[in-house]
């Protein structure tokens, strides 16, 4: 199935884009309707983006049962939301203390989206790109390997700013590409890389320990995030966090065995101590 190729505007003063995620705003504002999907738009017609493949460490994530927002350390949550902006081509981003974008140089800059779908909460799963694209916008798109390396998605995960963080829908030769960028990424240990602690074993030792120190995988993250609000504001036990992962019950297969599984298979717990058994770019969820 081809992807739609939309054509727009970035916008982001009164927003909180983060690195893998941006407010889009077609130049037509049939354009989702016409590509059949049902997108969430705002009363400007904008649309808030998921990048496709990518997942930037948590800057203000909400556990349900959270009266505030949880988040990964900051610099590189922020570095990543900052290097996004500066690919799209803005400037002097100033943000205020809940991290809503208040100014920026320009106020817009256009660009366009590949999209052939919306996830469940209606966000456009799209590669992003700055400026226009050589060839039009006006037929459907194939999208082969060289135009998605010249995506934003791309460019971030290349570079360390982004984990991988792959879908059952995503083409098998652009997500065969993008493990290799992962993976190189990962062995010059740039960006994320140079202190993650997914794969090796982490121990958790506080809420804010977890927030402010460890480097991890968001959706590791942010089901971590999950299981400890749904305790004691001190408590930190992770007994039941084997069976709390069960319950979730995220499908995936893995690549290249193969194995139709779910989250919980691959990630071992030992006291307070973590580990991903399998690196990130061998996992492929299945879309909610």
């Amino acid at each position: 199935m081809p992807l739609s190729a939309i054509p727009g505007v970035f916008r982001i003063i009164g927003a909180s884009p983060d690195g893998d995620s941006a407010r889009f705003y077609p130049d037509d504002p049939k354009a989702f309707a016409k590509a059949r999907m049902r997108v969430r738009t705002n009363a400007s017609g904008g649309a808030q983006l998921r990048l496709d493949a990518i997942d930037a460490l948590e800057t203000h994530y909400t556990p349900r049962s959270a009266p505030a927002p949880w988040h990964q350390p900051a610099d590189l949550g922020k570095g990543a939301a900052s290097a996004l902006l500066e690919m799209l081509g803005f400037t002097d981003v100033q943000r205020d203390n809940r991290g809503t974008v208040t100014s920026a140089q320009p106020e817009s800059r256009p660009g366009y989206i590949l999209t052939r779908f919306a996830d469940k909460y209606g966000r456009p799963v799209s590669f992003a790109y700055s400026g226009a694209r050589e060839g039009g916008t006006e037929e459907p798109v194939f999208l082969e390997v060289g135009e998605m390396q010249r995506s934003l998605n791309f460019q971030l995960l290349s570079v360390g700013w982004v984990y991988p963080t792959f879908y059952s829908k995503l083409y098998v030769d652009l997500r065969a590409d993008l493990a290799r960028a992962a993976i190189e990424a990962r062995e010059a240990k740039v960006g994320v890389w140079a202190e993650d602690r997914t794969l090796s074993g982490f121990t958790v030792s506080s809420r804010q320990q977890l927030q402010d120190e460890l480097v991890i995988l968001p959706k590791l993250f942010r089901r971590l995030a999950d299981y400890l609000t749904l305790d004691e504001p001190t408590t930190v036990d992770l007994a039941g966090l084997p069976a709390f992962l069960e319950a979730k019950d995220d499908r995936l297969f893995t690549v290249p065995a193969g194995q139709a599984t779910s989250l919980d298979s691959l990630i071992h717990v030992e006291g307070q101590t973590i580990t991903l058994t399998l690196p990130p770019e061998q996992i492929v969820f299945l879309e909610a």
